[in-house]
């Protein structure tokens, strides 16, 4: 498999480069299921995480990343495979059901996956409202949840950009939040939204961004 040949290799070479601060390492659990939920400033989040993480974590990515032809097709669909990631139609109407079927079949086989609370990623830098759908998934599967502030990374792509650049990125990784058994007898939408919240505010706590205090919704093209 990709990941297990390419990875050992790519994190290094990638950290050599980017020179990321890191703090909180010991916070993130060597096994079981983990969710991590981060603050989404750039497209390259997906790639800094699983390269600081000390354990796999699995993002979802766009399925053209998989699918391209000739050499830049098969280099594409390497690195992200390298990277421990998986494809996801995003036009597909189901789509949104279809990673939350993928991302419990991840935690069941007590990996790691990656996740932004905020849907999509922050234009303005603030920090947008989360969206139940990351306290859906600790709640089903009763795995913690781990929170993420990243610092800096909309600066290595910025909007626009073709290719990363060298930029100072520091990457925090907060306590595990644990919600087994703290929501018995609380109507289920309210125990997701307070969870959420809560992890919310530990990912405010580590990005230290401005709260926008709404969701974030996709531009209109």
């Amino acid at each position: 498999m990709l990941y297990e040949i390419l990875h050992p290799v790519l994190p290094p070479v990638a950290k050599a480069l980017w020179r990321p601060t890191i703090e909180g390492i010991d916070n993130v659990p060597a096994d079981g299921g983990l969710l991590i939920a981060s603050n989404h400033l750039s497209f390259i989040d997906s790639v800094v995480i699983p390269i600081v993480a000390p354990r796999k974590v699995v993002f979802m990515a766009k399925k053209e990343y998989f699918t391209g032809t000739g050499i830049k097709g098969r280099l594409s669909k390497a690195w992200f495979e390298a990277l421990g990631n998986v494809p996801v139609d995003r036009d597909d109407t189901k789509a949104a059901i279809a990673s939350l079927d993928v991302a419990l079949d991840v935690l069941e086989q007590g990996l790691a996956f990656g996740l932004y609370p905020e849907g999509t990623r922050s234009r303005d830098g603030l920090l947008y409202r989360g969206r139940t759908g990351v306290a859906h998934l600790a709640l089903t599967a009763g795995v913690p949840v781990l929170p993420v502030g990243l610092i800096g990374t909309q600066n290595i792509q910025p909007v626009g950009s073709r290719l990363p650049r060298l930029a100072e990125v520091t990457v925090r990784f907060g306590t595990p939040i644990d919600f087994i058994g703290r929501f018995d007898g609380i109507p289920t939408g309210k125990a997701r939204r307070i969870a959420t919240d809560e992890v919310m505010a530990a990912i405010q706590q580590l990005s230290g961004q401005e709260l926008a205090g709404r969701y974030n919704e996709k531009p209109v093209d």
